[in-house]
């Protein structure tokens, strides 16, 4: 059976509230912002499959050619200008060998630097007490270079985390001092109707890139259980490589799960703006 035709209309699936209306982002303004001290961190988010990394890219390359000098200087021109550097905010890609599922991408981001990816071995515990401290240090490391960071990511808590200055009960927790005061949110925008197809699509095509062969390779290391608790692309082909679902189940179970997910996360972000955070929704 073709793979395509596993991947099947998601009627199911309720709409989305209305979407905001997008905006027009314009590069240089924000780098003056920056600039200015304004804003300390740009921030990109959006549910799966909504272009986040590739615009983030875009955005930095764009970046990299507005950044201006000192505060209120000129735009700062030859090869001595910062290149802006990305930070994930993605809850999976910290982990190593685990790169089709959580689709890393990472021929994406081409010359731009980038931090908080396979920077724990897969099958550790990550938590969000570790990801606040090492967003905390990556931003001021980006920041002493003189470089734009910019966040991007579509784990809300993790966004939450790094950007809301949180301080956790426990005793790990940043100071908040150590976070950004100022971010900036773009958020990426797109239909549900091409939410859909894109999730679908792009579940089809790791498939053909080997989903299911990096999981078996995981399981060499990596217990049943602790693949399973990464959750979708890591839990459904894991209990399909165990015998627990056929191919088709695994498919279909996973393209549903995946669209629950993105809803979830377009819910969360919703949720920030009524929590009074502005997002300037963009079409990337």
């Amino acid at each position: 059976m073709n793979r395509t035709e596993l991947l099947p209309d998601r009627p199911g699936i309720p709409p989305m509230a209305k979407l905001p209306d997008p905006e027009v982002i314009d590069p240089e303004a924000l780098a003056r912002a920056y600039a200015a001290g304004d804003i300390d961190l740009i921030c990109v988010v959006g549910p799966t499959a909504s272009g986040k990394t590739r615009y983030a890219v875009q955005l930095a390359k764009a970046l990299r050619q507005e950044t201006p000098g000192q505060a209120g200087g000129d735009v700062m021109a030859g090869p001595d200008r910062p290149s802006p550097e990305i930070l994930s905010a993605d809850s999976r890609q910290v982990y190593r060998g685990m790169d089709i599922g959580t689709g890393k991408d990472l021929c994406e981001y081409d010359d731009v630097p980038y931090h908080l990816i396979d920077i724990v071995p897969a099958g550790a515990k990550f938590n969000i007490y570790q990801y606040q401290a090492a967003f905390a240090d990556a931003w001021a490391a980006v920041r002493a270079k003189g470089a734009i960071p910019i966040l991007c990511g579509g784990s809300g808590l993790y966004i939450e985390a790094a950007t809301k200055a949180y301080k956790f009960e426990k005793q790990n927790g940043v100071d908040p001092s150590r976070l950004p005061q100022k971010p900036y949110y773009i958020g990426t925008l797109v239909s549900r109707e091409e939410r859909v197809a894109r999730i679908d699509r792009r579940l089809e095509e790791r498939l053909n890139e080997g989903l299911v062969e990096e999981v078996r390779g995981l399981l060499e290391t990596v217990p049943a259980p602790d693949l399973i608790y990464y959750g979708l692309e890591y839990k459904f082909v894991t209990q399909y490589v165990l015998g627990e679902l056929s191919y088709d189940d695994m498919v279909v179970g996973l393209g549903n799960a995946i669209h629950q997910f993105a809803k979830r996360q377009m819910t969360w972000f919703r949720g920030m703006e009524r929590d009074g955070i502005r997002i300037h929704w963009t079409r990337p």
